[in-house]
């Protein structure tokens, strides 16, 4: 299986492919951190467009989508921070762009995200896991959009809830430690979605808008 991995500087999915056997590359405005496999760094969009892959999983930016980031769209006055709005506008652009690309079969990842996001994206997520039941003893909701893939099974539920990203200090890694995909997920990924057979493409799926 040809595998791309768009927003990734940290490899981690990547090489879980690449361990399982698969012709996997990432793609990241950063350079990677593991050089464990290739890495294209530049443009997703273009990099999407031009790979010819089997499986696209994709980590686009969460910063202006996450609902835990939704109360800084407004000021205390109630008027709206038109900066904020904008860039949540080109957000869920770039998002909607990966999600709807012409790769067979596709996974967005992103924290929870609110509603004004989701009508922007035109979708819901398809489903949440945490990193506990793929053997992190970790609390961080996660959401992927999944197009032509079945839902991860968990593979090792362990003790322990720690919200060590959430209590994590301030800093200049903050960021990028926060938004860290968890090895747990991508170990998953490789083993479960590796075999997946051929796959005609279909639409993704469009947002409910009652689970807002």
């Amino acid at each position: 299986m040809r595998v791309g991995v768009a927003c990734e500087y940290s490899g981690t999915v990547r090489d879980a492919f690449i361990r399982a056997g698969h012709d996997a590359i990432s793609c990241d405005i950063l350079p990677s951190e593991s050089d464990l496999g290739p890495h294209y760094q530049g443009d997703a969009l273009e990099f999407v467009e031009n790979g010819d892959f089997d499986l696209l999983v994709a980590h686009p930016p969460c910063q202006y989508l996450s609902l835990s980031g939704v109360r800084w769209l407004w000021n205390s006055d109630g008027s709206e921070v038109d900066e904020r709005w904008e860039n949540l506008d080109k957000g869920a652009a770039f998002f909607r762009a990966l999600l709807e690309s012409d790769v067979p079969r596709i996974c967005v990842e992103n924290p929870v995200i609110h509603s004004h996001a989701a009508k922007l994206i035109g979708s819901s997520w398809t489903q949440s896991v945490q990193p506990w039941e793929f053997g992190e003893g970790e609390t961080k909701r996660t959401c992927f959009w999944l197009r032509n893939l079945p839902m991860l099974h968990p593979t090792k539920f362990v003790e322990g809830r720690d919200e060590r990203v959430w209590r994590m200090a301030p800093g200049p890694e903050r960021q990028k430690e926060r938004a860290r995909f968890h090895q747990g997920f991508a170990d998953a990924m490789a083993s479960q979605w590796g075999d997946l057979g051929p796959v005609e493409i279909r639409e993704a799926p469009r947002v409910q808008m009652g689970m807002f």
